[in-house]
């Protein structure tokens, strides 16, 4: 069976869809699957345990300049490659009109169906046109989890139950450059992800820099990373007030991944680099300022836990988290 994920953005929802790929690997071994993601997140999807291609697509780039000889040319080496193979099943994780508009390029098998999501869940996006093309449109309760959504949606497309437990299957490898780069140090290391594409989910400097000490007077070194000039400005500036804080140099996103690998845990915001630590199983700390964790959080889990609260957790609430967190097996 030839099964194709439309998943193309943002990072974090793109990692939550993982789980719903390893719970069709078991119950269905012998399903091929493709995924078609945004080019830059391409390389991480092929990371995912299971998929057999990552279509990359380049759709918020294309948009912008929709007649542009370019984004022709590039649209219709797209198209070739998403409409190579013949699918049996087709499944819209996204439900959005973009998505909607990628699941009905891609080619059916004989009896082959195009699946997707029959109503928005809660905080989550959703545009009409996605039902419009699906064949089978399935309803999904409303107040879910990000992950279970995913997981749901896949199951009842293919008529099976998936596991009592989520695996996101992500694997990752921790590179001997990183030690050269001078990123990894003799002491064990705690990523601080304090960047995120909302203003108002970022947790205060001062903040980071009272956890910094904790941790340094725990025995751990600090990686800050940035995404962005922004973030890299805020990075450093930080880093001068911590002790033994490094701030790491802007990565691609896998060497990025495999760089959380090598570490004792993460700290970090509501951003796709924290939900890349829960899937890595990574001890980790999830910071949010709006009630949203119920939603995209992590799971309450022994390794990973979320601390909310308004304007912003306390230090004492997340560095109790981590002490939580990093001493479970």
């Amino acid at each position: 069976m030839n099964i194709l994920i439309v998943k193309l953005s943002s990072l974090g929802d793109v990692v939550h869809a993982m789980p719903a790929v390893q719970d069709l690997r078991c119950a269905m071994p012998q399903a091929q699957i493709d995924w078609v993601a945004e080019r830059g997140f391409a390389p991480l999807v092929q990371r995912c345990e299971g998929v057999r291609r990552v279509i990359p697509c380049e759709l918020r780039r294309w948009r912008k300049s929709p007649f542009a000889a370019t984004t022709r040319a590039q649209w219709k080496i797209f198209k070739a490659a998403l409409q190579a193979e013949a699918y049996d099943a087709v499944i819209d994780l996204q439900g959005l009109s973009k998505s909607a508009l990628v699941a009905w390029l891609a080619r059916l098998a004989p009896g082959g169906r195009r699946y997707a999501l029959a109503n928005r869940t809660e905080g989550s996006g959703y545009e009409a046109p996605t039902r419009w093309v699906a064949d089978v449109a399935l309803r999904i309760e409303p107040h879910v989890h990000a992950v279970q959504r995913s997981r749901l949606l896949c199951a009842r497309a293919l008529g099976y139950e998936p596991g009592p437990q989520e695996h996101y299957g992500l694997g990752a490898r921790v590179p001997h450059e990183q030690v050269a780069l001078g990123m990894l140090g003799a002491r064990p290391c705690v990523a601080l992800v304090h960047g995120t594409s909302r203003a108002d989910k970022q947790w205060p400097a001062e903040h980071w820099i009272a956890l910094a000490s904790r941790l340094d007077a725990a025995g751990y070194d600090v990686a800050l990373l940035h995404g962005s000039d922004e973030e890299e400005r805020r990075s450093r500036q930080m880093a001068r007030a911590m002790p033994r804080a490094v701030v790491w140099p802007r990565l691609a996103l896998d060497a990025l991944t495999d760089a959380l690998a090598g570490c004792a845990g993460v700290v970090g915001v509501d951003s796709g680099l924290s939900h890349i630590a829960v899937a890595l199983d990574l001890p980790h700390v999830q910071i949010y300022n709006f009630d949203t964790a119920w939603r995209t959080g992590p799971v309450q889990r022994k390794r990973q836990r979320s601390v909310y609260a308004q304007p912003v957790p306390a230090v004492e609430a997340v560095w109790a988290a981590w002490q939580a967190v990093s001493g479970a097996s």
